[in-house]
């Protein structure tokens, strides 16, 4: 019998619409997520969102960007309200503020991006305008990425990837709805997969580990 995996326990992190904390939730809820999830933080006032969670009875804050000068300020904000959680994991779900990460978050702080990393990230590369950019640049397929978060947009390790088709009637709002489908499954994949205690973190790679019951959470070897 395979032992059960204790779920790990997040903050996420949204910006707008919400719907990708949202499909974390209800999966932590059904069982189809290894996750419990403390509560979720805005970086915008009244933002659909904030309203999609406490439609969920999750508990939510505002740590609002436009509060502070510079990220520094901000970030030193927002970590002060998510260590009062004492999470596991941070989960940036739509969530577009730059943040200066702690280290002591480094591996345990993850992102869905919707595209192919190294293709189509970084600074202001975010919802429609990756589609666009795809869709310009006559791509054959695209898809989203889990990573870790490190100090720059878009940068850090890469967990997994989800490739879909770019068909030739698209628009950048049908893609969006395909490559969603995919964040879907991905990012609760990449949530188990950390709670199976089978991420290892090499340099700059990420290792899926097979599962087996005496694989340690997640490790950092290397520099």
């Amino acid at each position: 019998m395979t032992p059960k995996v204790k779920p790990v326990s997040a903050v996420i992190l949204i910006s707008g619409s919400g719907t990708t904390m949202q499909n974390l939730v209800e999966r932590s809820r059904d069982g189809r997520c290894n996750l419990d999830v403390l509560g979720v933080i805005s970086s915008k006032n009244g933002v659909p969102g904030v309203d999609r969670a406490k439609g969920l009875n999750v508990p939510v804050a505002v740590c609002a960007r436009s509060d502070y000068t510079d990220a520094d300020a901000f970030s030193h904000a927002l970590f002060k309200m998510i260590a009062f959680k004492k999470p596991d994991l941070i989960l940036l779900a739509g969530f577009l503020s730059y943040i200066s990460l702690p280290h002591r978050y480094a591996g345990r702080c993850m992102n869905v991006h919707p595209s192919l990393l190294p293709k189509y990230g970084g600074k202001g590369m975010y919802g429609i305008k990756v589609h666009e950019k795809v869709l310009k640049h006559h791509e054959k397929e695209s898809g989203c990425t889990v990573h870790f978060v490190d100090q720059q947009y878009d940068h850090g390790p890469i967990i997994l990837q989800k490739k879909v088709p770019v068909l030739p009637e698209d628009t950048a709002l049908t893609l969006s709805e395909r490559v969603q489908a995919a964040e879907r499954e991905a990012y609760p994949e990449a949530i188990n997969l950390y709670a199976e205690h089978r991420l290892l973190l090499q340099g700059h790679a990420v290792k899926i580990l097979p599962q087996t019951p005496t694989s340690g959470r997640f490790a950092k070897t290397g520099p």
